[in-house]
């Protein structure tokens, strides 16, 4: 045999060797401290492992008893070695071969604050008798303070309601006892208007949640809103508001005048814009046409000229040169039809 192959076998049996003694581990998580409602109930979660491998729920016993005293148990599967006080109010609610050692205490006492812890045995033979592989959790114990009077529920968020608008309000409530859950209820709504929402906290811690969602009318206003949460057993508490119911703001009086003023405004505005734009259009079509008429029919189409463009007939004057000179002025003066003619011909340049 090679080196190879005693390195392998080697590996196998310290694989199967660890996984049956040294690398399983007598362990258990148990929650170190847990809150519980005085004649309610508690749910302790708890889970375990051991170095045996995966047996039965048959071939496991477990006990709960408390940490100062092993004999003083809480919970056996024999009832006989139950002690009195806890008779018929312990019980577990997980499978022990699922390696689920969850206790539940109902109802809890006010004595019932611990602190507990959990004992596994593993039983291997038919006839039930506990072997030597047993392992108390001593380090890992639980204890219950008392809570005397139930938690109250709280509501949010606050806010003004509008009439005939949906109003949604949530109450939540925390517990530690999931196999009874409290129970929350409205004083306004049907049952269909509510939803109801259970959460796991974590470390035994649970929040019970109920939403609800109504329209509000005017007659709801300055009346109360009341959340009730009922617990196991019957214990009850309440949480209220007061409900401030307003009218939606309309301001319709207000927006609906000034649109009509305004739309008037535009309306005849732009009717007297158009009026304006086909008066003067009009106007000028007018002084067009009485130009147009006046120029047809202005009499044998006279068109009016400046001086300068008018033909004057002028009377011919004779030239000087042909007339002959005389010398003798005395003879000219005295003649009375030269003068006149010449008299004449100056006239008519005029």
């Amino acid at each position: 045999m090679d080196k190879a192959t005693k390195m392998i076998l080697f590996s196998l049996l310290l694989a199967d060797v660890c996984s049956l003694v040294f690398c399983e581990e007598w362990k258990a998580k148990v929650v170190n401290n847990l809150e519980a409602l005085v004649d309610s109930c508690v749910v302790v979660p708890c889970s375990f492992s051991h170095p045996r491998g995966t047996l039965p729920t048959s071939r496991l016993r477990g006990i709960w008893h408390h940490k100062s005293n092993k004999n003083q148990i809480i919970y056996h599967s024999d009832d006989s070695k139950i002690k009195d006080s806890f008779k018929e109010r312990t019980k577990l609610l997980g499978a022990l071969g699922q390696s689920n050692c969850t206790l539940e205490i109902m109802p809890v006492k006010d004595h019932d604050n611990g602190p507990f812890c959990f004992r596994i045995e593993l039983v291997k033979t038919d006839n039930n008798d506990p072997t030597t592989d047993m392992f108390s959790f001593v380090e890992d114990c639980v204890e219950i303070p008392m809570l005397h009077e139930p938690p109250k529920p709280k509501m949010g968020p606050l806010k003004t309601a509008i009439i005939g608008k949906p109003y949604t309000v949530m109450c939540s409530v925390h517990h530690t006892c999931p196999s009874h859950m409290p129970v929350l209820t409205w004083n306004k709504g049907a049952k269909e208007d509510v939803i109801h929402i259970h959460k796991d906290l974590h470390n035994g811690k649970w929040e019970m949640a109920s939403v609800l969602m109504f329209i509000p009318q005017e007659g709801d206003d300055d009346t109360e809103l009341t959340c009730t949460a009922v617990f196991h057993e019957g214990l009850s508490s309440l949480t209220s508001l007061k409900l401030n119911v307003k009218n939606v703001q309309n301001y319709n009086h207000i927006i609906i005048p000034i649109a009509v003023t305004l739309a008037t405004a535009l309306l005849f505005g732009g009717l007297f814009v158009f009026m304006m734009k086909k008066y003067n259009m009009w106007n000028r079509m007018s002084r067009m046409s009485r130009s147009y008429i006046i120029l047809t029919h202005s009499p044998n189409n006279a068109v009016s000229k400046s001086c300068g463009e008018q033909n004057v007939s002028k009377p011919r004057l004779p030239s000087p040169k042909s007339q002959p000179k005389s010398y003798n002025y005395n003879e000219d003066l005295g003649d009375d039809d030269y003068m006149n003619t010449a008299d004449l011909n100056i006239y008519g340049n005029v």
